[in-house]
């Protein structure tokens, strides 16, 4: 049987970067279209099958040449996102809510990295409350707190407020030696660590001195009203009903609240209700608030994670 070929050449970008090492990019090509002969040789790859497949083939790889060309990257998650993708605007980072949201540093530029994080984007910029709900890994939080340090850049809000409600995940705070704060910091430390890719170091200090940015458990928010803060809640599935009403109850004049968390990994008491799930339900007709859901496509820590995510969603479906 005559097989169809496509000849592609590679210009002005590096064969060995894009083919990734060991020519791992090209694998996971051969993976999505096992029924195509791919061969890549120098800056050249070679198609050979069906004139269909070919055609498909085609168009995707242009989609990662065009990926690639913007960033000068490429990794399995984003050729996957590209290979399964069945519109541009699912994986393309070039669109307006692609744009770079802080100048982090050592010069990183942070900005949302796929669909639904660039959804929680726009949601924010309509809506002074959002949930971001979906599983580890996924952004939601890092993408919160990028949003609300490019506020504060822009002076649209006067201070940040980080918080999270101190359900231990299997431990007990009580046990732990030092004051409370010293008992907390371990428990905050996704917070601080999204920060410090954002914020210089003595920069960072100065702000938490000086109050500018927030970091407490839930309790410290009773009784406040949160005027001209950015106000992030984490982990809002360990919250309990009196806690997400008591919270979303202090929002004040100029304020923007993103409320983020996995439904799947509640560590409150047994029977307890949380505080996000029936948020969700309470507040899905209500104007003015917006809720993305992110899902294994959003995962942008290791590639494992998505797998380990991926395993787990398996069994529990069984269950």
């Amino acid at each position: 049987m005559l097989l169809n070929e496509l000849d592609i050449e590679l210009s002005e970008i590096n064969p060995r970067e894009f083919f990734g090492l060991q020519n791992a990019n090209i694998e996971l090509l051969k993976k999505y279209f096992p029924k195509l002969k791919i061969v890549a040789r120098g800056n050249k790859i070679k198609a050979f099958g069906d004139e269909e497949l070919l055609e498909e083939f085609d168009k995707r790889f242009n989609m990662l040449l065009e990926h690639f060309g913007k960033y000068n990257k490429l990794d399995e998650n984003v050729i996957e996102r590209v290979l399964t993708s069945e519109k541009k605007e699912d994986y393309d980072t070039s669109s307006e809510s692609g744009e770079v949201l802080v100048h982090g540093v050592s010069g990183r530029l942070i900005k949302a990295q796929t669909a639904n994080q660039r959804k929680l984007v726009e949601l924010t910029k309509k809506n002074d409350m959002v949930f971001a709900v979906g599983p580890a890994g996924t952004g939601k939080t890092y993408t919160g707190v990028a949003l609300a340090v490019k506020a504060l850049k822009e002076k649209e809000v006067r201070k940040i407020i980080l918080t999270r409600p101190a359900v231990e995940a299997g431990e007990n705070l009580g046990f732990l030696p030092g004051d409370l704060k010293e008992k907390l910091d371990p428990y905050m430390q996704p917070l601080y660590d999204a920060l410090r890719d954002m914020i210089p170091h003595e920069k960072l200090d100065t702000f938490i001195e000086k109050g500018v940015i927030q970091i407490a458990p839930m309790a410290f928010m009773r009784g406040r009203t949160l005027d001209n803060a950015f106000v992030i809640l984490d982990e809002a599935q360990n919250t309990t009903h009196a806690q997400m009403k008591m919270f979303l109850t202090r929002m004040g004049k100029s304020a923007k609240f993103i409320i983020t968390g996995d439904p799947g990994q509640i560590d409150l008491p047994p029977r307890s209700i949380s505080g996000l799930k029936e948020a969700l339900l309470v507040l899905k007709d209500v104007k003015g608030i917006g809720v993305v859901y992110l899902d294994d496509k959003d995962v942008i820590r290791h590639r494992l994670v998505k797998k380990v995510i991926e395993a787990y969603k398996k069994i529990e479906n069984v269950e």
